[in-house]
């Protein structure tokens, strides 16, 4: 056996048994780098060309390319276990993960975070640490280097952080003082670092150098910043002037930067089992043959069923799934990739790792905006875990490959018509393709379904049945049902039925399926009422993933009373399913065979008004719903629904989360819907009224891209009114993403065109969001001048709540500073002004803000009032993020007045709230209950 081992963290080198092997000049040794950092992944020619040469190709750059991967195989050829390969215009090198630094050292951090005891954390890190021997890519220049580089040395620092913590924790800060001094002095504006080398000076003996630090970090930052210490700093500084005892215990394990929960959450997201399922023994068998055999691979099992459309991938995978669910004590993650969605609404996989990041634990607003990082994370999220994958209807290897765990324990199903054999080269996949059942398996199929009595008393029939089905287990499910709906009928009649159908799915089946296909369901369309076929047929133009009974009704135009037996009736008929209760979908096939339906028996005038109709119950409902929550809202006006439409009813601010939150994906749907159509006012004004709902829940990136969406519409439209809105909007996205050049961009455009329309409130909005801005990035005075000039525009222009909100602007933003007199003045004319108009969530906001200045000016009593009055009327407008931070304010103030048992009620009723979003203040919360008789200012 000769052993490899390839290093990236310094010089890229790679290695024989210990013996460096001759890997060429720089640009060859970054061709290997570019593979192996996406090692078991193919990489492209362009993006091997870009991540190694950038913008400076060489001449005939394939050929170059090419002819440093044959050099490669060369040297690489007596190594064991590694190969470059080529397929389908891409590269890989195929490789254990473990023998590249860069993913060791990801794996020894990932197991770290996740270690019981701190010195099985402190070995874990500082093993991945030692891998580090310089800078990381070395002698390499590009963009793309650069770019990786940047973010391995974040990662290198967060690694080194969590050591110093470890070692901190087990009493070692005499052997650590030295490197905490190089490291602040490289890093002299990162305050954890900052607090630790205060920290160990503190606990060296030291306590006048520990503070005369503190003071040095306090003036750096505002210098630097504009900004005071963060509230842990400060904390720690006032514990070291008491000579707080809490400073000598430590914490008994390593707390990783992204870990919220004190235990991970286990995602249950498999779908229920499909009541269609054949026997498919062969199969079972095979998948749990992989399953036990997976213990011997480096990597994640992966095994692929590939198969025509309707031939039971899915209903397959889920019940298997479900069968072996004990075998993953770390929970089941599912995903439907709408590969082969016939309106093109294929699943991002970078959206696909958002969820699953936020299913294994991670806070929406700690995920980062890179896919390649997002991936990584997830990466080490996953190690160690046994956690089942099910990856649904996937189109191609680039597709699944972002969502592939890299470590073993892990078992991943994949279904897809395509065979994906690239993953069985890239990632060792078991391939499992998928027939047609056997004679035997469908005549099993039809006799659970009917009943054994009825299908054994007509053999001939069963058999033409089966053949006339193409032993297709979709088709036999269909025609299951309409057989099982009427008990009475000889299945002899059904085969004279079948036998007079005709047609075919030719684009979505292969073969003799195809025709019979069709025969089956145009069968089963054929049985349904004139209401029900309509409604079939419209089904096929709406773009979500499923439907709402109500949007059902507006897409036909009738009452929701109506609609409902409709449903119903397809339901019945097996040709929609009930997949959660009140909302519908059905197969891709059937999705095809409706559009083609609609197209072939519906004017293109009728279908036009079912979109206009669509588009306008999605708009007026969402519009409803984000009045719920802030009526105050800038407006912009609407046009009347079609004739038709039945916008929801919402009552509240709940109903209207709830509304949002079942609906978000079609509401994705459907922008890309009136994208697709010319829809364009609908769709600017639909991406202008989602802001709130994706802001409050963290769905940032959402956020933006409709927003791009909806500026490119209103340009169409040449609507200089649109574009001020979607600047701005575009504004808070980047803001809230921590993007604030490109905030401030945008911002200054909506500005611009605000003052050009002569909008004296949307120049104010505008103002305030400009303030925010500069608020975020530590520049109090440049926020209060710009709240200022809010508060003017809003007088200008008569809006009343507008002021009050920039009177509380600038309040806080006074407070940052520490001048709490004006801070309490401009609160306390905010709050006269709220409670005049019946603002109750500005006065929510307003009375946090005096409770945080009265609390920083000693007066926990008072502060603990205006806390209390914040978390009630929070509560009254479905602020559950405010709920829980004002909460957390007001156990501090509790605990400053000697509330011990106050401050804990309050700080575990934080603590719910916060789990339940999946927040990253969870963590600072429950070190609030671990330490509950010290002093904790904000």
């Amino acid at each position: 056996m000769r052993a490899v081992s390839f290093r990236l963290l310094g010089e890229i080198e790679a290695r024989v048994d210990d013996h460096p092997l001759d890997l060429g000049h720089a640009r060859q040794r970054g061709v290997l780098a570019a593979m192996l950092i996406d090692v078991n992944q193919p990489v492209t020619a362009d993006q091997l060309l870009e991540r190694v040469w950038g913008d400076r190709l060489p001449q005939r750059p394939r050929n170059a390319l090419s002819a440093y991967l044959s050099r490669l195989r060369a040297v690489l050829a007596d190594a064991d276990h590694v190969d470059i390969t080529r397929q389908s215009g891409a590269y890989l090198v195929t490789a254990d993960p473990m023998v590249v630094d860069l993913h060791r050292f990801r794996d020894l951090t990932a197991r770290a975070r996740a270690a019981d005891d701190a010195e099985t954390g402190e070995s874990l890190l500082r093993q991945a640490l030692a891998l580090w021997r310089g800078e990381a890519l070395a002698a390499l220049d590009s963009p793309w280097v650069n770019a990786v580089r940047h973010t391995l040395d974040a990662e290198r620092l967060a690694a080194e952080l969590d050591h110093n913590d470890v070692a901190l924790a087990l009493g070692r800060h005499v052997a650590l003082l030295g490197r905490l001094s190089a490291q602040a002095a490289a890093h002299p504006l990162d305050e954890r670092l900052s607090g630790q080398l205060i920290l160990a000076l503190y606990r060296c003996g030291r306590q006048a150098d520990a503070l005369e630090h503190y003071e040095r970090v306090r003036l750096t930052l505002a210098e630097e910043l504009g900004a005071d210490p963060s509230p842990p700093l400060r904390h720690l500084h006032r514990q070291i002037l008491v000579a707080d005892a809490a400073l000598a215990v430590a914490p008994p394990r390593v707390v990783s930067r992204v870990e919220h929960r004190a235990d991970p959450p286990v995602p249950r997201q498999l779908p229920a089992p499909l009541p269609s399922f054949a026997h498919r023994a062969r199969e079972l068998a095979e998948l749990d043959a992989v399953t036990a055999g997976a213990g011997e691979s480096p990597a994640a099992a992966v095994v692929v069923l590939s198969g025509t459309a309707g031939v039971g991938k899915t209903t397959l995978a889920v019940h298997w799934a479900h069968r072996v669910a004990d075998r993953f004590p770390d929970g089941q993650l599912y995903v439907d990739l709408r590969g082969f969605a016939p309106d093109g609404s294929v699943k991002d996989p970078a959206e696909v790792l958002r969820e699953f990041l936020i299913a294994l634990g991670v806070p929406v607003q700690s995920i980062p905006s890179s896919v390649d990082i997002q991936a990584g994370l997830y990466r080490s999220l996953m190690a160690g875990r046994r956690v089942l994958v099910v990856l649904d209807n996937v189109r191609d290897v680039q597709q699944v490959s972002p969502l592939l765990p890299g470590t073993p324990g892990c078992h991943v199903v994949v279904t897809s018509r395509n065979e994906l054999t690239g993953l069985a080269a890239a990632q060792s996949a078991h391939l499992l393709p998928l027939d047609l059942l056997s004679p035997a398996e469908a005549r099993d199929l039809l006799a659970r379904r009917l009943g054994r009595e009825r299908v054994t008393a007509e053999p001939a029939a069963m058999d033409q049945i089966v053949t006339g089905c193409a032993r297709l287990p979709l088709a036999l499910a269909i025609l299951a049902a309409r057989a099982a709906a009427r008990p009475g009928f000889p299945l002899t009649a059904i085969v004279a039925d079948l036998r007079d159908a005709s047609g075919g799915l030719d684009a979505f089946t292969v073969g003799d399926t195809a025709s019979d296909l069709r025969a089956v369901f145009s069968w089963s369309y054929q049985a349904l009422s004139d209401g029900a076929a309509q409604l079939f047929r419209l089904l096929g133009l709406h773009p979500g993933p499923d439907i709402g009974a109500p949007a059902a009704a507006s897409l036909c135009g009738v009452p929701l009373p109506h609609v409902r037996p409709l449903l119903a009736e397809l339901t019945r008929a097996s040709l929609v399913m009930e997949r959660a209760p009140g909302r519908y979908a059905f197969h891709d096939l059937l999705r095809a065979y409706a559009v083609e339906l609609a197209h072939t028996l519906d004017k293109d005038v009728e279908r036009d008004r079912a979109v206009h109709r669509l588009l306008d119950h999605y708009l007026h409902t969402a519009y409803a719903a984000d009045e719920r929550w802030d009526p105050s809202r800038h407006p912009i006006g609407l046009a009347a629904p079609q004739s038709g439409v039945t916008p929801e009813r919402l009552a509240d601010h709940r109903q209207a989360l709830a509304w949002f939150t079942a609906e978000r994906e079609v509401l994705l749907a459907v922008i890309r819907l009136a994208a697709g159509t010319g829809f364009d006012t609908h769709l600017w004004q639909l991406a202008w009224t989602l802001a709130d709902f994706f802001d409050r829940r963290g769905h940032w990136h959402d956020w933006a891209a409709v927003l791009a969406a909806g500026l490119a519409a209103a340009r169409r439209l040449g609507d200089g009114r649109a574009a001020a809105y979607i600047h701005r909007g575009l504004g808070r996205a980047h803001t809230r993403m921590g993007e604030f050049a490109r905030a401030l961009s945008h911002l200054r455009r909506a500005r611009y065109l605000f003052t050009r329309l002569d909008d004296r409130t949307g120049q104010a909005h505008t103002q305030l969001n400009l303030a925010w801005t500069s608020g975020r990035r530590g520049s109090y005075r440049g926020a209060i001048r710009r709240a200022r000039r809010a508060l003017d525009l809003y007088g200008a222009a008569g809006h009343r709540v507008g002021r009050a909100r920039a009177l509380n602007s600038t309040g806080w933003y006074h407070a940052q500073l520490g001048e709490h007199r004006l801070a309490v003045r401009y609160c306390g004319r905010a709050l006269t002004l709220l409670r005049a108009v019946g603002d109750r969530r500005g006065e929510a906001n307003t009375a946090d803000s005096l409770g945080y200045i009265h609390y920083r000016m000693g007066r926990p009593r008072a502060a603990t009032a205006w806390y209390q009055r914040a978390v009630y009327l929070f509560r009254q407008t479905g602020d559950p993020y405010y709920e829980a931070d004002t909460l957390t304010h007001l156990g501090d103030a509790r605990r400053a007045v000697g509330d011990i048992d106050g401050a804990r009620r309050a700080w575990r009723d934080a603590l719910a709230v916060l789990e339940q979003l999946g927040h990253l203040d969870a963590v600072a919360v429950r070190a609030r209950l671990a330490t509950s008789t010290l002093p904790n200012p904000q």
